[in-house]
């Protein structure tokens, strides 16, 4: 029986993916550097620690990755904070509900900062069903390395064996999967850029999990 859900946050908890992409792109542009469609896919599921460090090699560009961050995010937090139509994923919130209502746990593992993970979390008032927060700055390696998903899974009130993991992109899959634990992929109108074929299962829409379903899940 699954005890403890893990959730990604972008593109599985919120629809910030296209933020995301928005603010980097003026971020490219004022670094004078040109980032195509098919290489940015491959940051999804990263770490800005990473995709920075990417970024920094192909480029040879001369600036501290953590400014590179800094920079970033504070471009990030000031769109989200005027962007008036961002939203929770549809039907993600009554899930959440649904499955600590019956006392599931629920953790988050993004590779977002935590100042991205708090923002969000308090805009969308996510606070009060978490039991923890991981973020992806916290380790060496990013998605697709498991650390984040075995972190978060040492969180959980019961064995790794009874968790489970939601994720989007190819990087957060294969993650999961290396750490040991069952996957479902969530595929969203957003998402097309992702191989999601690692998943155990993939779902279209919130509607088809409940805490019901997700007790037998894994079996």
């Amino acid at each position: 029986m699954v005890k403890t859900v893990i959730f990604d946050m972008d593109g599985v908890l919120v629809n910030s993916e296209p933020l995301h992409h928005e603010v980097s792109q003026i971020q490219f542009k004022e670094l004078n550097i040109e980032v195509t469609e098919d290489i940015f896919a491959t940051f999804t599921g990263n770490s800005n620690k990473m995709i920075y460090q990417k970024l920094k090699d192909r480029f040879q560009l001369p600036h501290n990755i953590e400014e590179l961050i800094s920079a970033k995010n504070t471009l990030f937090i000031d769109a989200f904070d005027k962007k008036e139509d961002m939203h929770l994923m549809p039907g993600v919130k009554e899930l959440i509900i649904d499955l600590h209502q019956n006392g599931v746990q629920l953790i988050v593992a993004s590779s977002s900062e935590m100042e991205i993970i708090n923002k969000v979390f308090e805009r969308f008032d996510l606070d009060q069903y978490f039991t923890h927060k991981v973020s992806g700055n916290d380790f060496p390696e990013s998605k697709p390395n498991p650390a984040i998903f075995l972190k978060a899974a040492s969180y959980s009130k019961a064995p790794i064996e009874e968790c489970i993991v939601i994720e989007d992109s190819t990087n957060g899959i294969k993650a999961a999967k290396a750490a040991g634990i069952f996957c479902v992929a969530y595929k969203s109108e957003e998402v097309n850029s992702q191989d999601q074929s690692l998943a155990d299962i993939i779902v279209y829409d919130y509607k088809d999990l409940d805490f019901e379903k997700i007790q037998h899940i894994n079996s």
